[in-house]
């Protein structure tokens, strides 16, 4: 049986799919409308940009927020931010070329901002309802299906409201959404704000949170296997591109990766109470190191496919393990700031790292995109035994 209430999860889940569809249906919409209006494609970049851009300046607020007041009023703030952004993106369905894409880029900002709440204290609140390594094991598993669904629903609802009605009914659609994350919230208790209200002390310093023993290693780590999400998710399109596969073919080759990190957020519940985080993280870093080394040789479509199935369940099952180690490393009272951190990480790394191996696979083949992830990845497997004596594991 497990040592928690799973009526207390599933409320936090469904709360941010909400939340999350909103931001994903948006970020489809968006730069298709902007390019419809003749907008160039690097003005389309800028545009997805913003949706983390501000994400990153406004994490560590957002941690903090949650530090201390709990789960529900950052969550209200999320969703009036992500009800704005659709808003001020359906406003913009009504202005000349300029002045649209001015308020398509500030709804961006604000739709960004709102899931990046959401998901900083959905995660913090429920890392407080498990009551030990496995149960939130198994909650951070659960609670990573929500992003993961939302890449569909949101844009799949969006997709059918442009064609039936245009840009202004997938916006006013992306409103209605994150108000069933209120309606959905009702089930999550309060305990989460009385609990770090109670044991947070003064505010520290983020210098002062970076010298938890094993939070920078854990940090780096978390880095380099989100890199390797990025990476895949740009270079695959690049690699096929290069190889003639026309647009449906690359497409399902994502859509492998993303099944396969699906099912294995349903598997690793069940195996929680037989995982061991730092063998996992060594061994997960490895094989995506070998996969990545690997996948330029994979010349047909369907290996391809196999080469994704194989990353998506890697690297899906390491985002619970990573949250979970993460929220055991951190201070008392300050696990909502640390998420943050790892969030607004995360987000650098989403602006970055696309820009950074595009350049290197412009000049040197989108093979070797593969080829220096994976080698940096691999030759790095080790730095999780690191984590052994901060995580209290023989």
């Amino acid at each position: 049986m497990p040592a928690f209430d799973p009526r207390q999860v599933l409320p936090l889940v469904f709360s941010q799919l909400a939340v999350n569809a909103a931001m994903a249906g948006q970020r489809m919409a968006a730069p298709l409308q902007a390019l419809d209006a003749g907008h160039a494609a690097w003005s389309v970049g800028v545009l997805l940009a913003l949706f983390t851009a501000l994400p990153v300046l406004t994490a560590m607020a957002a941690g903090r927020l949650a530090d201390r007041r709990g789960y529900h009023h950052p969550l209200r703030l999320a969703v009036a931010l992500t009800v704005c952004g659709a808003a001020l993106a359906l406003a913009a369905c009504w202005l000349p070329g300029g002045w649209q894409f001015g308020l398509l880029c500030l709804a961006a900002a604000a739709s960004g901002t709102g899931a990046n709440i959401c998901g900083i204290a959905t995660q913090r609140t429920g890392g407080q309802f498990a009551v030990d390594t496995t149960s939130r094991l198994r909650i951070f598993s659960w609670l990573g299906m929500a992003p993961a669904f939302a890449s569909a629903v949101g844009p799949v609802l969006a997709g059918v409201m442009i064609d039936v009605g245009g840009y202004s009914w997938a916006y006013a659609a992306m409103m209605g959404l994150p108000l069933l994350s209120l309606w959905f919230a009702r089930g999550v208790a309060q305990q989460g704000a009385s609990v770090d209200q109670a044991s947070a002390g003064p505010r520290g310093t983020v210098a002062e949170l970076l010298a938890v023993p094993g939070l920078r290693r854990l940090l780096f780590v978390n880095w380099l296997l989100s890199a390797s999400w990025d990476i895949h998710s740009f270079a695959v399109p690049v690699l096929g591109h290069a190889r003639d596969f026309n647009a449906s073919t690359i497409g399902v080759v994502l859509a492998t990766f993303t099944l396969a990190v699906t099912v294995v957020r349903f598997i690793v519940p069940l195996l929680a109470h037989r995982v061991d985080e730092i063998k996992l993280l060594c061994s997960a870093m490895l094989v995506t190191g070998s996969i990545f080394l690997v996948y330029p040789f994979a010349t047909t479509p369907l290996l391809m496919s196999v080469c994704a199935a194989l990353l998506g369940l890697t690297l899906g099952a390491v985002q619970p393990t990573v949250v979970t180690a993460l929220y055991h490393l951190s201070p008392a009272g300050r696990h909502g700031e640390t998420i943050a951190f790892r969030s607004m990480a995360i987000s650098v790394s989403n602006s970055v790292m696309p820009l950074a191996f595009g350049a290197a696979g412009t000049v040197l083949g989108p093979g070797v995109m593969f080829w220096i992830m994976g080698t940096l990845v691999a030759s790095n497997s080790w730095v999780p035994r690191g984590l052994r004596a901060g995580l209290g594991r023989p």
